[in-house]
């Protein structure tokens, strides 16, 4: 499983916006990407921490075909407009975890 975490963070007047955008525009179709297991924003409860956009996908090559497509780009650039300095991607690989029975 892989993650990609994207941290940004938003001017103050235009946290609203990014936030309707991000929910009801960025989220379902992130969602229909193959592979793609979840998507979120997740807000900071320190107001100067950044927000997180976390997406999860099923395998590092679905991870990868959603950035070579140019379909990460242009989700940022629904927002980029809200942003008080450029995003930051990091990418992280996760083993699937079973909680025990």
């Amino acid at each position: 499983m892989y993650v990609r975490l994207t941290y940004v963070n938003f001017l103050p007047e235009k946290l609203d916006e990014a936030k309707r955008i991000y929910n009801n525009e960025i989220i379902p179709v992130v969602k229909q990407q193959k592979g793609n297991l979840d998507c979120r924003i997740l807000e900071p409860d320190d107001k100067a921490d950044d927000f997180i956009s976390m997406t999860v996908w099923d395998s590092r090559e679905d991870a990868d075909a959603y950035q070579s497509s140019g379909m990460y780009k242009e989700q940022v650039d629904r927002i980029r407009s809200s942003f008080s300095k450029e995003p930051v991607l990091k990418v992280y690989s996760s083993e699937s975890v079973l909680e025990p029975a």
